[in-house]
């Protein structure tokens, strides 16, 4: 099943006890609609596990279940305003989501922050083998550790810089550090030394996490072909999703309309 989700609501992806959880919205919805006889049933395995605010627009995931694909789909759809799937297809056992052949990252920097020019420059040095120490969390710090990264682009849209990173996989937090090393490269407080350095393994830097809400899990590529399909937005999707857009356009209107305002006044203010 390839499957979106608003992490604005989300306390992540995996289960937690007492909190809201994109696993544990998919597992309770589905006992409730009968798609399984109880959630241990569906063998749910996900290819992405994000962290809490962070966004999916076609994260994948296996599910054990009796129903068709188009009738899994309309079940499934159910379950959550802020959950949606959207496509499906039939797979052998022993098929692994986890075994995806590429995750595709993509972050989203306000065009008034982001120095186009020197995150493509810091960009181009993330190519290839990164030892992970400095970009990921929870990891040993005794030796080196090789990480494969595939690409990291930015291109500029009409209001963003966006920071596209892919790879086969990641470590814990790592596209949000990487974004955090473009940041702090651009602004200058981290030299291209530094940061090569730490790409090569030679020091170690202790980097911030790039903020999780500007961050969306962009596609993951298994080479399924979908079969079953679905419109993206169901009617529960469509009206939150115009919700939230006019909550967004109300809250920019009223923070402009509070915030300083110019005068005429001379530099003494009087």
């Amino acid at each position: 099943m390839r499957f979106g989700y608003d992490g604005a609501g989300f306390a992540g992806y995996a289960r937690q006890p007492g909190k809201r959880t994109v696993e544990g919205e998919i597992l309770r919805g589905a006992s409730r609609r009968g798609i399984a006889p109880a959630p241990e049933a569906l063998r749910l395995e996900v290819a992405s596990r994000t962290d809490r605010g962070v966004h999916a627009r076609a994260n994948v995931l296996a599910i054990s279940s009796e129903r068709a694909g188009g009738p899994l789909l309309g079940a499934l759809n159910s379950i959550a305003p802020d959950l949606w799937f959207d496509a499906a297809a039939p797979v052998p056992d022993g098929f692994r989501v986890r075994s995806a052949r590429r995750r595709v990252y993509r972050y989203y920097e306000p065009r008034e922050v982001a120095r186009l020019a020197a995150y493509r420059r810091a960009a181009r040095w993330f190519r290839g083998p990164v030892d992970a120490r400095s970009f990921g969390r929870e990891l040993p710090a005794d030796r080196a550790r090789p990480w494969e990264i595939g690409s990291v682009e930015v291109r500029r849209s009409a209001e963003f810089v966006l920071v596209e990173v892919a790879a086969r996989s990641f470590a814990y937090g790592m596209v949000r550090k990487i974004v955090a090393a473009l940041r702090e490269y651009s602004e200058g407080r981290l030299t291209a030394a530094e940061l090569q350095g730490a790409i090569r393994g030679e020091r170690r830097l202790t980097l911030p996490l790039a903020e999780p809400d500007r961050l969306v899990l962009w596609r993951v590529e298994l080479g399924v072909a979908w079969t079953h399909r679905s419109d993206r937005w169901g009617r529960s999707q469509r009206e939150r999703g115009s919700s939230e857009r006019r909550r967004a356009a109300v809250r920019a209107a009223i923070l402009a309309s509070i915030g300083p305002r110019r005068t005429s006044a001379g530099p003494s203010g009087r």
